[in-house]
């Protein structure tokens, strides 16, 4: 079975909206307009696309990243491995960066039973909320970032469920008070 990884920028208070300075959220580009630039927080994200052989995206994320990352030689490896978009409402992908549209969390789950190295979901709060309400995230990579947001897309739902333990198997805390943290989920 394929780990499904979910990776994100998050605030103390959970909030994942709007990190890297897209349009429409007060706090846009909170990553790098409230903290300090440390390099080194941000060696998880290289590991990540060295690691990952698939890329899993909401639509809206999808939309975002399609026109904008085929361009940028820091996403080489995701350019290159499969992708894949969960979505109700998306009629074709996106020529520019072509992607495989599943339509359900059953699809999700049928594709984590298949052969193949990790999974990793980018951005996509929706999604990463739904795959974690349904028990389908094996892993939590984590840069948590010194700051209370307030409102904004969270990362984790609301949803009353039985509580999700977590093995914390990976940390560190950077000079600017940022946090790698990086969870497995305990089944």
């Amino acid at each position: 079975m394929r780990t499904l990884i979910v990776t994100a920028f998050v605030s103390v208070d959970g909030v994942m909206e709007a990190p890297g300075g897209e349009p429409g959220y007060r706090n846009s580009g909170w990553t790098f307009n409230a903290v300090e630039m440390d390099e080194a927080a941000y060696e998880i994200k290289s590991r990540e696309q060295e690691e990952a052989t698939a890329l899993l995206l909401g639509r809206r994320s999808y939309e975002a990243f399609s026109p904008v990352w085929p361009s940028m030689a820091e996403f080489a490896g995701y350019n290159a491995m499969p992708r894949y978009v969960v979505s109700t409402t998306l009629t074709e992908d996106d020529p520019r960066w072509p992607a495989t549209v599943l339509r359900t969390l059953d699809e999700v789950a049928e594709l984590k039973e298949t052969e193949g190295g990790p999974i990793s979901v980018h951005g996509s709060a929706a999604l990463g909320r739904s795959l974690a309400d349904a028990g389908l995230v094996d892993r939590y990579h984590l840069l948590v970032f010194p700051l209370l947001l307030g409102a904004g897309k969270r990362l984790f739902s609301d949803t009353d469920k039985d509580a999700t333990k977590l093995d914390l198997v990976e940390h560190a805390v950077y000079s600017n008070g940022v946090q790698k943290q990086v969870f497995d989920v305990v089944r």
